[in-house]
């Protein structure tokens, strides 16, 4: 995901001894490259960016590190890993690979229908009436 959106941002803290977790969607993947070959090093994320893991949270609470869904749209289900070439680029010891920003497109997407739209829309509530 980072290596195709240029405007996303890690947060490249000292990584911790919690593994970071990625959601279905992302399962499978490198966290550098989005490769989806040989997975090799399971990925470290930093203490702030652990979510609860370090402190016995379980996999409920916890956060996808490249997109960040949370609990409620199905949660991160497996660990991250890097694949075998970015361990050897050692792009696993860059820092914590967790996205801490949404990008552009995300934020241009709600200013776009606030605008069009107003302040307090509600697209659910408008979709009845």
């Amino acid at each position: 995901m980072a290596r195709h959106q240029a405007d996303l941002v890690r947060c490249a803290r000292l990584p911790g001894i919690a593994v970071g977790r990625v959601c279905a969607a992302h399962d499978g993947r490198c966290v550098a490259c989005d490769s989806m070959v040989r997975p090799c090093v399971a990925a470290r994320v930093c203490d702030g960016c652990g979510y609860g893991a370090a402190a016995g949270g379980g996999s409920g609470g916890e956060r996808c590190v490249v997109c960040g869904v949370g609990e409620g749209a199905g949660g991160a289900v497996a660990d991250a890993y890097y694949c075998k070439a970015c361990v050897q680029m050692e792009k696993d010891r860059d820092g914590c690979p967790a996205i801490v920003n949404a990008g552009t497109a995300v934020i241009d997407s709600f200013y776009n229908r606030r605008k069009q739209h107003g302040f307090n829309f509600n697209p659910t509530a408008a979709r009845r009436g």
